[in-house]
């Protein structure tokens, strides 16, 4: 099967640029034999910043880029000249992007916006150079500061896709035919489990040229907190959705068992979407009469909106849309989504950490070129000039 272009998971190793060393430059011009000091300060090292970008929707520009180096500052030199900044290094990524330690798996940063700039890595500043070392009792000082070291961090990206709905169900639930009839995504449908291998987006339009984004992820099965089955991996991608549709065949012996072992998975993965607005969709009702609807109907789960659709005939499709539309805009969803407008990332679990990246192919080790630090860095500087006697008068 080749290679998909959906990349949410890549590793890779991030340096920012050391600062430059001061100068220790003593003055020397004709007529000045004892000029003092002049020695400039170091340049900063660069930066290495992360910026949000909407114009990407995943990671795979940076699969084969896993070294980012920022530029070395400047030495500083004579006359108080400051040595130039490094260059920093800027990473553009989509919106939704997760920062981890790869070494730790602690939580670093996160990137929602367009625009958006965090600095990952902070370049070493400049040292200062031998004319601010200059006292009364000590007027040529023949030493400068050396700049601050570069930063150096192994980290994880991982993308969270940013979207209003999220569609979660058994594999063959028919969440990827949804999302093919209300939206112009064109997902792959066939007859068998497993056949979304990556998440899709859809945008939905409604009335007055409104609209709300759905997400559809690969299916999930009981146990896939266990590894079974694509495990939890797609789950990340709904983390940031204010409403769950969780989707289950009207064909089902149980419906409710099936909404249950869903909604045990989902918690496993993250307790914290248990506050998010659900929705139930009974799909495939074309295979169902009104009798069996009715029968069907007391044994839902309590509490949670239903709705009995077909995509591929059509049926409840816009009682769906309004029933999302409605629970979107709900004053307590809003609520909801300004108090968790700051998302807790939990750091990863380090005994998982390298069994997550081995099975997404991120576990090689990368090989790290050090610079040697200049030998002259601690050493002052002058220059050495030919100077004619100035004739006796």
């Amino acid at each position: 099967m080749a290679e998909s272009n959906f990349v949410d998971y890549v590793k890779i190793y991030c340096r920012s640029g050391k600062g430059g060393r001061g100068s220790a430059h003593l003055r020397r011009e004709k007529y000045m034999p004892n000029g003092g000091p002049d020695g400039g300060d170091g340049g900063r090292g660069g930066h290495v910043i992360l910026r949000g970008n909407r114009n990407y929707w995943t990671l795979l520009h940076l699969k084969y880029e896993r070294h980012v180096f920022a530029g070395h500052g400047g030495n500083g030199s004579k006359s108080r000249s400051t040595g130039k900044d490094g260059e920093d290094k800027v990473i553009e990524v989509p919106c939704g992007t997760v920062v981890y330690n790869a070494e730790t798996g602690e939580y670093v940063c996160d990137i929602t916006e367009h625009g958006q700039e965090v600095i990952l890595l902070k370049g070493g500043r400049g040292g200062l150079g031998n004319w601010h070392f200059r006292t009364a009792t000590r007027q040529a000082p023949r030493f400068a500061q050396p700049g601050e070291p570069m930063q150096e961090m192994m980290v994880i990206l991982e993308l969270k896709l940013l979207a209003d709905v999220g569609l979660v169900g058994f594999p063959n639930a028919g969440k990827s035919t949804l999302l093919s009839a209300v939206s112009a995504a064109r997902p792959k449908i066939a007859n068998y489990p497993f056949t979304t291998l990556e998440p899709n987006l859809g945008i939905v339009s409604y009335h007055d040229g409104k609209s709300f984004v759905m997400a559809d992820i690969p299916g999930i099965i009981e146990g896939a907190s266990e590894g079974k089955g694509l495990g939890l991996r797609f789950l990340r991608h709904i983390e940031r959705n204010s409403l769950l549709l969780f989707m289950v065949p009207g064909d089902t012996d149980d419906i409710r068992k099936e909404y249950e072992i869903l909604l045990n998975e989902v918690a496993t993965f993250n307790p914290e979407m248990l506050d998010k607005q659900r929705v139930l969709a009974i799909t495939k009702c074309d295979l169902l009469d009104d009798e069996l609807v009715g029968m069907l109907e007391p044994t839902l789960p309590e509490g949670v909106p239903y709705v009995f659709i077909s995509a591929v005939a059509g049926t409840g499709i816009a009682q769906l849309k309004d029933l999302l539309w409605n629970e979107l805009n709900k004053e307590s969803n809003r609520l909801e989504a300004v108090r968790h407008e700051a998302i807790v990332h939990r750091p990863k679990d380090l005994t998982k950490l390298q069994e997550e990246l081995k099975d997404l192919g991120e576990d090689e080790d990368f090989d790290y070129v050090y610079e040697d630090d200049d030998p002259d860095d601690f050493e002052y500087e002058y220059e050495e000039e030919d100077w004619e006697d100035e004739p006796e008068k």
